[in-house]
């Protein structure tokens, strides 16, 4: 009878673990929390459920390149242009960023081609914060959302 409930508790605690849920004290697997889950993407299981795939859903952005408004990252302006292709965010123009002194300009070389990486795989902007250039993340950020409604509507 123990390994019969050991066995059950561990294929619980896989099954958690594949689909990023929070186990009960019950044993019982918890819904996956609204945060956790981002809007852009599906979860597929095989049918022995071991195994998950996540992909990108159609955003259904409008297609073309999109301007989003200037914001101010303290240390220099930021804007972005959204490229739109068969309703998929295809990449990010930065058109401004702060680049006068050379700390911004080695802190943005770095931290602008990992959220372009973060806001195409994600096809939004619900995506983490760079480190230490959390400044012009959020500028970016908030452009790029600004670009982006004007390709949903």
């Amino acid at each position: 009878m123990k390994h019969t409930s050991c066995t059950s508790t561990l294929a619980l605690s896989i099954a958690a673990w594949l689909y990023l849920a929070p186990i009960s004290s019950a044993g019982t697997i918890q819904p996956i929390p609204a945060p956790l889950v981002d809007a852009g993407a599906t979860a597929q299981v095989d049918a022995l459920g071991s195994q998950v795939e996540l992909a990108a859903v159609a955003s259904g952005y409008r297609d073309g390149s999109f301007v989003g408004p200037i914001y101010d990252a303290y240390f220099g302006a930021v804007q972005v242009r959204a490229n739109v292709q068969d309703g998929r965010l295809v990449s990010v123009d930065v058109l401004q960023y702060p680049k006068h002194q050379r700390t911004s300009r080695a802190i943005n070389n770095q931290a602008l081609p990992m959220l372009e990486s973060q806001v195409i795989r994600a096809q939004g902007t619900r995506v983490n914060l760079v480190s230490g250039a959390t400044l012009t993340s959020k500028a970016y950020l908030r452009s790029l959302k600004g670009a982006l409604g004007k390709a949903s509507g």
